[in-house]
């Protein structure tokens, strides 16, 4: 999945505020817990403190009993690449919106491939749906197919 290709650009700067070491990993485990617990944001710089705001904002906040560890933040991520994507962004443009907006970097060929997949996956469920006589599934998904392929 793509959420497992980002990687925090200032994870340093977590990890010595943690106090512990840190995976680059966005959604690693221990990553999504250090970020749900008490650390002190107003420690790091402006711009570092609004993108972990946001991406805490975006991706981490949910109802869950498990949350973080949920997988509700890795389903949002990929949401969110693919909402982008269907907006007109190509991955090179996705890629720098997630650096800008949360301090994610990604190799645009990762969101590529994410991208590819996903196509993949939605043509296989318009077929079933087809197969099943659900001809309003099969065309939202033909619709999102068209928007990701465009």
């Amino acid at each position: 999945m793509i959420a497992d290709r980002a990687r925090f650009r200032h994870a340093k700067k977590l990890e010595r505020l943690a106090g512990f070491r840190l995976p680059e990993h966005a959604f690693s485990g221990t990553m999504l817990e250090t970020l749900s617990s008490r650390l002190d944001y107003d420690a790091l710089d402006f711009a570092v403190r609004e993108q972990i705001l946001a991406f805490f904002n975006d991706f981490l906040r949910c109802d869950c009993k498990d949350s973080p560890l949920c997988g509700c933040p890795e389903k949002k991520f990929a949401k969110k690449v693919i909402e982008l994507r269907e907006n007109g962004l190509d991955h090179r443009q996705i890629v720098a919106v997630m650096l800008d907006e949360y301090g994610i970097e990604m190799f645009p060929s990762d969101v590529l491939s994410f991208l590819e997949e996903s196509v993949h996956v939605l043509e296989a469920i318009s077929d079933v749906a087809r197969l099943q006589g659900r001809s309003g599934l099969a065309k939202k998904t033909d619709e999102h197919i068209h928007l990701i392929e465009r």
